[in-house]
């Protein structure tokens, strides 16, 4: 007899009418859980499928508050929920589509101190991240313990998705054995996301998670399927696990969980925020320089979107890409203090600068976001 009750049955009955599915499909998805690492934009769309779908047990990791920003592709997200912990948020509307669905949240950071207990209750973990350290965490933690690893990413326009199945083909590794240098790729806070890019690269990361419940269908292991929205093109790279791979290759040399801030180059610092520096200024430190010296020139590395959406009072914009060509139109006797939007490029200004010749450098910290938070109140932020 079916464990299926008369209200599901009719819930379901779109599954269950399908030969792949059926009643012995459907209850291997009530009898699944899976977790779901961050309850962002690709996190929204994968929990909200997967709840309707009937994936019994849901686990969330999450230790953000919802914010003004998310609201634009954090679809499982709303209005009055900004403040709230993306994780209870999450729940909420999770129950609201499906309360049969188990729903188990932590509102933790993930880390190497936690992330093998967090995944070891689990069938599938879902990767929603978007920081690289996150990512090496949850593959070496998948390796170690054979989970498969649904993962995906977004950029401006432009997305990936892949499963790392251990034992089945390559991990994240393989396909990236080494981080890229800090500051090199931008974070979608600095570079920008489509709205609904995130809907479509999850939704794939779903319905890979349905297939690997329900054993139907050819699986995305060993095949990173990208996606390009402005084209509205996808195209599909087949990749080999490496047997040199240090984690799950044939002598791995990478055995236990290692420190990942440190192997992306990030040190202690916050992803997506610039860290500590000898040429940091705080934003009062910087108003009342502006106010005491005439010398000095604040220098927005921007592009010119961003200076149209909000800018500082009196800076002059020279956009990071074409710093090297426009130094001629600076001062080498002023003192430049240098922003961007949380930090991270007006630290690359300041080396530009640098190779220039100029001496006089600081950049403010935090970019124009802190500005506006503790400077100018009534200043919009992006």
């Amino acid at each position: 007899m079916s464990s299926l009750t008369r209200d599901q049955i009719l819930r379901y009955s779109r599954h269950l009418i399908m030969p792949e599915v059926g009643v012995e499909g459907q209850e291997k998805l009530k009898g699944a859980s899976i977790l779901l690492i961050g309850a962002g934009g690709l996190g929204s769309p994968v929990a909200l499928y997967l709840a309707a779908a009937g994936v019994g047990r849901l686990g969330i990791v999450d230790f953000d508050k919802v914010d003004f920003t998310n609201l634009q592709r954090q679809i499982i997200h709303r209005t009055e929920d900004v403040g709230r912990l993306k994780v209870e948020s999450a729940k909420e509307r999770i129950h609201a589509i499906n309360p049969d669905i188990e729903v188990e949240t932590f509102n933790v950071k993930t880390s190497r101190e936690n992330i093998m207990e967090l995944i070891r209750g689990y069938d599938i973990i879902i990767d929603g991240t978007d920081n690289f350290p996150t990512r090496y965490l949850i593959n070496d933690a998948c390796v170690f313990q054979k989970k498969p690893n649904i993962y995906g990413s977004i950029f401006r326009f432009d997305g990936q998705a892949t499963v790392f199945y251990p034992l089945k083909g390559p991990c994240y590794r393989c396909l990236f054995p080494e981080p890229p240098p800090p500051g090199l790729v931008p974070s979608c806070a600095e570079g920008g996301v489509l709205g609904v890019l995130p809907g479509v690269i999850g939704t794939i990361q779903a319905t890979e998670a349905v297939k690997l419940i329900i054993g139907q269908g050819e699986p995305l292991i060993g095949r990173l399927l990208i996606y390009h929205a402005l084209k509205m093109e996808f195209r599909q790279v087949n990749i080999r696990r490496d047997p040199d791979c240090p984690v799950c290759g044939d002598h791995p040399t990478v055995k236990e969980l290692v420190d990942y801030e440190m192997f992306c180059g990030l040190g202690r610092g916050e992803e997506g925020h610039a860290g500590q520096s000898p040429y940091d200024l705080g934003c009062q430190e910087a108003q009342a320089l502006l106010k005491k010296d005439e010398k000095v020139v604040l220098l927005d590395v921007r592009e010119p979107h961003e200076y149209h959406i909000v800018h500082i009072e009196g800076a002059k914009l020279i956009p990071l890409s074409e710093l090297h060509l426009r130094t001629n139109e600076l001062d080498t006797s002023d003192t430049l203090v240098t922003y961007c939007h949380h930090g991270q490029r007006s630290l690359e200004a300041i080396k530009t600068l640098e190779h220039f010749g100029f001496k006089k450098l600081k950049h403010l910290r935090g970019g124009i976001d802190a500005w506006a938070c503790e400077v100018d109140r009534a200043m919009a932020r992006y």
